[in-house]
């Protein structure tokens, strides 16, 4: 996959998991393996179930093309042309808008994303979230 397409790539361990609001979706708490990002992430647990303890990998990308090129507005269903793409690498798979940056303590900063209703936020260093200051990316997790 191309840098320029990869906005985002960390692993996360997975400390709490809240499924008390909705029949099939989680929030996800974790902190990356450096200790140097925190996040919650809601998880639609039909599709992707997780567990306290997990270790996923996030990724978020402007595209999914495997080349970095970018999408020709087709979104990213899966293809019958038999082309590889990012989705195939990747258990769970959504597109969404990023909608807002705060300035945290110091050097950091907090990045909330929507992925049609489901939420994403990290916090952590202005140097490795600062990429993400786009529009639209896609969330890319696998254990």
């Amino acid at each position: 996959m191309s840098a320029d397409a990869q906005l985002f790539d960390d692993t996360f361990n997975i400390t709490a998991i809240d499924a008390n609001k909705y029949d099939r979706v989680s929030r996800l708490s974790g902190i990356s393996t450096g200790n140097d990002i925190v996040m919650t992430c809601d998880v639609n647990t039909e599709l992707y179930p997780c567990s306290i303890g997990d270790t996923i990998q996030l990724v978020l990308a402007s595209t999914l093309s495997l080349d970095g090129s970018k999408d020709d507005g087709k979104g990213w269903r899966i293809s019958n042309d038999g082309e590889t793409s990012l989705s195939d690498i990747f258990d769970y798979v959504c597109h969404g808008k990023i909608y807002r940056f705060e300035e945290g303590e110091g050097e950091s900063i907090k990045v909330y994303i929507s992925f049609g209703g489901l939420l994403l936020f990290m916090q952590g260093p202005y140097k490795k979230l600062t990429p993400l200051r786009m529009d639209y990316v896609y969330l890319l997790m696998k254990k």
